[in-house]
């Protein structure tokens, strides 16, 4: 089984106690890759602020946000001692972390704007490798109304104005008819759960429907 987990940058605190769990889960489970797509967090936050202040344009930010989330990564694979792979095409066992940039300069097919986070571009990886999707982030999933909504459309998502993902990340998932959950890393036995395909705190996004 193939798992693309994003990690939000939001949980840098914490993302080497979800990752402990996530190694000790892969050593249970032998016929299991999960590739972690890192989140750009505080390394794009400064970008964001830096490119309003500087007037820098669309297409450097988005590659100078790319290298925030190869930044995270490497914070990652230090914490962790994970190892860290620029391919693709051929996944290790266990669980590893992309370093992405050289996959998406040699491989260029998402719009480049702030709509486009590392949300879709872990969403494109989980499509490339028709694997199972898990985001990982610091809230329980979607809310509307103050309520966590335990199942959501892409079509639905679309609609509401603030969420956990990025703007591009409903209609990617809607175009290609993809699913994902949204769980709280704060819970790391969630994320396992998760992964495992059971039920799960957390949000169910539909893309097919």
């Amino acid at each position: 089984m193939k798992v693309v987990m994003k990690i939000g940058g939001s949980l840098m605190d914490s993302a080497s106690d979800i990752l402990k769990k996530v190694s000790e889960f892969t050593e249970t489970e032998k016929n299991i890759s999960i590739l972690i797509v890192p989140g750009g967090g505080v390394f794009a936050d400064t970008i964001r602020s830096k490119a309003a202040h500087y007037g820098i344009g669309d297409e450097a930010a988005h590659w100078m946000a790319i290298l925030a989330m190869e930044q995270y990564a490497y914070y990652l694979i230090d914490k962790t001692g994970a190892k860290g792979i620029e391919t693709i095409e051929c996944l290790p066992s266990g669980f590893s972390i992309l370093l992405p940039y050289r996959l998406l300069k040699t491989t260029d097919e998402l719009p480049h704007s702030w709509d486009v986070t590392s949300d879709t571009i872990a969403a494109w990886v989980a499509k490339r490798l028709n694997a199972r999707f898990v985001k990982v982030t610091d809230v329980d999933g979607i809310f509307i109304d103050g309520n966590l909504v335990v199942e959501v459309s892409a079509q639905e998502l679309e609609k509401i104005e603030t969420s956990c993902t990025d703007t591009e990340f409903p209609k990617f998932m809607k175009a290609n008819s993809m699913d994902c959950v949204i769980v709280n890393g704060h819970y790391p036995d969630r994320v396992i759960d998760a992964v495992r395909c059971q039920s799960v705190t957390g949000t169910y996004m539909k893309g097919n429907i």
